[in-house]
């Protein structure tokens, strides 16, 4: 934004005597006008028109006393004064790591603990819109369902089409981690987090959720992890000999010693989720604990632009004197 300053604003001081000249010039004028011999006949002629040379005669002071002004005020040094800011910011690199197994069907959750999932991931992707996040899908193996990126829409849209069933059932969290790290092996960000959700036991894969987590510590990753799932049993729907659903009662197993180890070991931290609003509280806590962090800088310029004064005056003195020497013919 640009603002007009004066640098030696007490240069104006000399503005005032402007008006003092300016009345000098006047009551000049006005002696000079009865300062004649009043001749009685004169009176009876016939009036005319100022002659034009007249007018420019009379009007010579007053282009001096302009070109005067435009001096003292590019004296003053004028400036345009331009204040400009930035934000850089230092983003977070986020891995969402999704269990998608048979399990996250169970509904103790609203309609079920994948839906609830993906939803309130949503949320959290929404709020953070200057970090990369990626997505990670695991069940009896993991894939990466989106790599980090500032697309979020991309992102959103490839979290919704997870479901049951698109790979063989299990838990392999310490695979669903090794592809999580992977995404964010080349990442220079400050902070690189994995959002881990899981609601089950680790009983699938090939590598050990604990030397994953080793991984991730060496590689200065923090590991969140989510364990889903209702206190004692959860309603879970089957499918019965003619094809109808119904629900029946399963144990929820989550192994909470597990995961309080992978978080900890990470610089993370272990949360459980019983329901909806539980997973929001969680993901809005993790949203606290991982902030963006943001710089300004202000940069101020000044320009100066005494010329433009100083340029109109000296177009005014050159019209003074172009009135006074080729049209009135005065001689210095």
């Amino acid at each position: 934004m640009n603002n007009l300053i004066i640098q030696y604003p007490y240069v104006l001081l000399l503005l005032l005597i402007i008006p003092v000249l300016w009345w000098w010039n006047v009551k000049k004028r006005s002696y000079k006008k009865y300062n004649y011999i009043n001749w009685p006949h004169i009176n009876a002629l016939p009036l005319k028109t100022k002659n034009i040379r007249i007018i420019l005669f009379q009007l010579l002071p007053y282009l001096r006393l302009l070109a005067l002004t435009f001096i003292i005020i590019a004296m003053s040094r004028p400036q345009l004064k331009n204040v400009s800011s930035s934000v850089d910011h230092e983003g977070i690199d986020i891995v969402i790591a999704n269990d998608i197994s048979g399990s996250m069907l169970a509904q103790d959750f609203r309609p079920n603990r994948l839906e609830a999932a993906k939803n309130i991931a949503v949320e959290f992707i929404d709020k953070r819109p200057n970090d990369r996040i990626g997505l990670v899908a695991f069940s009896g193996s993991a894939y990466t369902a989106c790599p980090i990126t500032y697309d979020h829409e991309i992102l959103k849209y490839q979290l919704k089409q997870l479901k049951t069933g698109i790979i063989e059932d299990g838990t392999a969290i310490g695979d669903g981690l090794m592809i999580a790290i992977s995404r964010l092996e080349k990442s220079e960000a400050n902070s690189k987090v994995i959002i881990l959700l899981t609601d089950g036991v680790n009983n699938a894969g090939y590598v050990d959720p604990l030397t994953a987590a080793e991984i991730a510590q060496n590689m200065g990753i923090h590991i969140y992890a989510i364990g889903i799932g209702t206190i004692g049993k959860a309603p879970y729907p089957f499918q019965d000999p003619f094809g109808r659903i119904v629900y029946d009662y399963v144990d929820v197993m989550i192994d909470e010693d597990l995961l309080i180890n992978i978080a900890q070991s990470t610089d993370g931290k272990y949360f459980r989720a019983t329901d909806n609003e539980s997973l929001k509280k969680i993901f809005a806590e993790i949203d606290q604990l991982e902030k963006t962090r943001f710089h300004y800088s202000t940069i101020v310029s000044h320009k100066d632009i005494y010329y433009i004064p100083l340029f109109i005056a000296f177009i005014l003195l050159i019209f003074e004197g172009l009135i006074r020497w080729a049209i009135l013919k005065q001689r210095v």
